[in-house]
């Protein structure tokens, strides 16, 4: 694969060359698609099949509010313990704002930004198939904060990932009412001072409005798929780094021979082996007799071990499919059956499920690039002990091994599951909770180290790769070491790595992928 092509596929400014429309509709909403529309910043709006569910629904409810003098969960009662209290017909409005304000209990760190504007999509498309009774002004103005780049300050700390999301979520919704704070133009602003600016009115909502925006599995969906897309992207450069390292320590060629992996044809392991040849292709040094029989597990070993996760990643984009292409609040309207039914789709046990299992498997990717990394730096193989000249005057690569190893064990501790967890809430009504949320703030922290842990080994590796000189790896490697080695120069003696391992990490956060091409590719 020519480097050229690959910053062409990958250049940021490839995907923000445009800005047009997406409209949210019943169509199947996936992954690849969301990243594109957030990717090259395109602004939504509801479909007229979206509109038309929207108000059907939400005229239907009124229509039985009026007619009816039944407790209905959300609508008319109390929520939670208090479901079996029920609200007269003239504080409704008040119920639910009620409702936002009293949950809007978030504390712990700001969620980023850009996961944010997820969330404020998926809920969008979860109130678009008409069977929460929301107002169409209501998602309309959902719809302006999201294309208008207003973000609501939301926290990281509050859900329990059952009846929803509900604190995260309604600090999602008070910019709604005029209240709380947001993001907006670099400056955290109150809410009211952004309606004043574009003139709208603070929405009064109806009936049943509040647990349509509170009740939702968002917060959990929002940081999987941002999860997810980062996900594909580091189990792509696992394997081009890997490759590298596979390189600098003369590794052989062999394990990665389809013959091999056809007999045990796990899919992720099969694409992983064929990426890796496809990789090296070319390489004067790959391709050199060995003096060695076997190599450890950590090179040896690739296609299993990254191919188990790319695995994994698979399976839990299936479970994030469905999710971003349902209705989790509750209770449900079904306007053509006429009936009202208080359910559980808010509970997150797939989603809590799901991150924790992704955690395990990112987890594995950290921790299989930090043995490599201790291997190259071991002495082995021709290398200079600590991949430097002069070695006791210079302590060299040393020092990022032992980086590397605090995050992976760090990593280790993050993946212990979540969703093993449950604790009572509500007066003992929400009695079994899923804990999806914290896996999901634990898996997005796994990720981040994963992509520090990547970064030193790049910088290990492409330390290592200069000593097979004058003997060359492939050319599409040489390609992406040449444009790393604009950012980190090799090391002759020794210098503060810390900035090294920020310009690592900083030149694999730059390039922005196309998911959906590197699935095709690898999984």
């Amino acid at each position: 694969m020519d480097f050229g092509n690959f910053l062409r596929i990958f250049e940021v400014k490839y995907l923000f060359s445009m800005k047009d429309t997406h409209y949210i509709s019943s169509e199947i909403l996936q992954l690849d698609t969301l990243q594109t529309i957030i990717s090259k910043n395109k602004i939504i709006a509801l479909s007229e099949d979206a509109k038309n569910n929207i108000q059907k629904c939400r005229i239907y409810l009124d229509k039985k509010m009026a007619s009816t003098d039944k407790p209905i969960y959300g609508i008319n009662t109390g929520f939670g313990s208090l479901c079996n209290l029920k609200i007269s017909t003239e504080n409704l409005a008040q119920l639910q704002e009620n409702l936002v304000k009293s949950h809007a209990c978030g504390t712990g760190d700001e969620v980023p930004q850009e996961i944010v504007k997820i969330m404020l999509f998926l809920k969008i498309q979860s109130l678009s198939y008409g069977n929460s009774g929301i107002q169409l002004e209501t998602v309309q103005r959902l719809i302006d904060f999201y294309n208008n780049d207003i973000l609501p300050v939301i926290y990281e700390q509050g859900s329990l990932g059952a009846s929803g999301d509900l604190a995260p979520l309604a600090h999602l919704s008070l910019p709604l009412l005029g209240e709380g704070e947001v993001n907006f133009e670099g400056k955290k602003v109150h809410s009211s001072k952004i309606l004043k600016q574009n003139n709208w009115k603070p929405i009064v909502l109806q009936s049943k409005e509040g647990l349509a925006l509170l009740n939702g599995t968002q917060f959990m969906s929002a940081y999987g798929c941002f999860i997810l897309m980062k996900s594909i992207k580091y189990s792509y450069f696992a394997d081009v780094i890997s490759s590298i390292s596979l390189e600098a320590f003369d590794g052989k060629i062999e394990p990665f021979d389809a013959l091999i992996h056809n007999i045990r044809p796990h899919k992720g392991q099969i694409n992983t082996a064929k990426q890796i040849k496809e990789l090296l292709e070319g390489s004067e040094i790959i391709n050199q007799i060995k003096q060695h029989v076997q190599d450890p597990y950590s090179f040896r070993c690739i296609p299993q071990v990254h191919g188990a996760t790319k695995d994994t990643i698979d399976y839990v984009n299936s479970i994030f499919k469905i999710e971003i292409n349902s209705v989790t609040d509750n209770p449900n309207i079904f306007v053509d059956e006429d009936v009202i039914i208080s359910g559980g789709n808010f509970h997150g046990q797939p989603l809590a499920l799901g991150l924790d299992f992704l955690s395990i498997a990112l987890s594995e990717l950290g921790s299989i690039s930090e043995r490599r990394t201790y291997q190259l730096i071991s002495g082995q193989r021709g290398l200079p002990a600590f991949l430097i000249d002069n070695p006791g005057l210079n302590s060299g690569m040393m020092i990022p091994q032992y980086t590397a190893a605090s995050i992976a064990s760090q990593n280790k501790q993050l993946a212990t599951p979540s969703s093993v967890d449950s604790i009572v809430s509500s007066n003992g009504q929400e009695d079994h909770v899923s804990m999806g949320a914290n896996a999901a703030t634990k898996c997005l922290k796994i990720l981040n180290n994963l992509e520090r842990i990547l970064a030193i080994e790049l910088l290990n590796a492409s330390q290592a790769i200069e000593f097979r000189k004058p003997l060359k790896t492939s050319a599409f490697l040489e390609s992406f070491l040449k444009s790393y080695r604009e950012e980190v120069p090799f090391v002759i003696e020794d210098r503060i790595l810390h900035y090294d391992i920020i310009k690592s990490v900083g030149f694999l956060n730059s390039f922005i992928v196309d998911i959906n091409l590197i699935s095709k590719n690898l999984t």
